[in-house]
């Protein structure tokens, strides 16, 4: 008898336990309100945000601006437009996802225009060679940024803006701060402006530097996310301690993203030549700082280890769709930069309610 009783009882507490449970799971579920939900699928999703942004921001400036805005005219137009700093982004994408910051970006592209245009127009180097050295150059740029970081142990910000000013001072000497005229380049080594070449089809005009741009987000994104490599660098960012713990070299790691992000630099110089069409030592002076909003804007966490390379195309296009809209719709250049600037501070403010989700 008293062994039924104590089954008895011994159920009796099951089922209570259960219950709790059940209430409990309940319980958690209720409080998960819309807005948790909302920020919970953005924390895994965070290229959606400059996704509905872009597309909230063309429904908007087509409405304001009318057929001019959807125009395949200046659909491509913008493309253009956003072309060298969007590649710009791609490199700037590499270093923030480790948690860093790269001030000197536009100074290596510069710097390598410079070089490769120096070689070719007044040296009679070849051209394909000159951009070889300019390859060269800018993959050894970013390993000294690297190196700083990873060797001598300086933050990124402070060792970056140290080289900001060195390949700035760089470009002016080499050049003795003249620019290098579109029919030297014309005459001499015309290569240097082919992805100024653009693709005509029915009122767009689809340049190859637009292209370049679209490909190197395509392959920089393959490598990020198919391969061992992109798994590293998303783990030094996200924790570099922890990923040393996981037997990640995280110094070679950090050293081969600078390196790839200079290289980039490189070809966003070659693109550079093409879209402007002539070589200033001056010319991009932004550009840090623009690849940067962009890579916000984007929705990459400044603080590293989340965001997808392609969130800084999108974000240099959002900046792109703006600049147009606002400027077909007569908005004084003054305002434009104003609303960048509200854009850039609304990114990061998302950012950090987003990263909420994961505490």
């Amino acid at each position: 008898m008293s062994d039924t009783t104590s089954a008895k009882k011994g159920q009796d507490f099951k089922q209570v336990l259960d219950k709790s449970d059940r209430s409990v799971a309940s319980f958690e579920t209720s409080q998960k309100n819309i807005i948790e939900r909302l920020q919970s699928a953005l924390h895994g999703n965070p290229t959606l945000v400059p996704v509905i942004v872009l597309a909230a921001a063309v429904v908007v400036f087509g409405l304001i601006a009318g057929g001019k805005f959807f125009s395949a005219f200046n659909l491509t137009l913008i493309m253009q437009q956003v072309s060298i700093i969007g590649i710009l982004a791609a490199a700037q994408s590499l270093i923030i996802l480790t948690a860093g910051i790269d001030l000197s970006v536009a100074a290596i592209m510069v710097l390598m225009a410079v070089i490769a245009g120096n070689l070719a127009v007044y040296n009679g180097v070849p051209a394909p060679i000159a951009l070889i050295v300019a390859f060269v150059g800018g993959t050894v740029a970013g390993l000294i940024n690297g190196f700083l970081v990873t060797k001598i142990k300086l933050p990124p910000f402070i060792s970056t803006l140290g080289t900001w000013s060195i390949f700035f001072a760089l470009n002016l000497w080499l050049s003795g701060a003249q620019s290098i005229r579109s029919q030297d380049i014309d005459a001499n080594a015309p290569l240097l402006k082919f992805f100024g070449q653009t693709i005509e089809m029915g009122g767009a005009r689809i340049t190859y530097g637009s292209i370049l741009m679209v490909l190197v987000f395509a392959v920089l994104w393959y490598m990020l996310n198919k391969t061992a490599w992109g798994r590293h660098v998303y783990a030094v960012g996200d924790d570099k301690e922890a990923a040393e713990l996981a037997g990640i070299r995280t110094d070679r790691t950090l050293l081969s993203v600078y390196a790839l992000s200079g290289f980039i630099c490189a070809v966003a110089a070659w693109a550079s030549i093409g879209r402007v069409g002539s070589i200033s030592p001056q010319a991009f002076y932004e550009g840090n700082l623009q690849s940067i909003t962009a890579v916000v804007i984007g929705g990459i966490s400044l603080f590293g280890g989340r965001g997808s390379i392609l969130g800084a195309l999108f974000g240099a296009l959002i900046v792109g769709v703006f600049q147009s809209g606002l400027r077909l719709a007569g908005v004084d250049v003054l305002w434009q930069v104003f609303a960048i600037g509200w854009l850039i501070i609304i990114a990061v403010a998302i950012d950090q309610w987003i990263r909420k989700a994961s505490a």
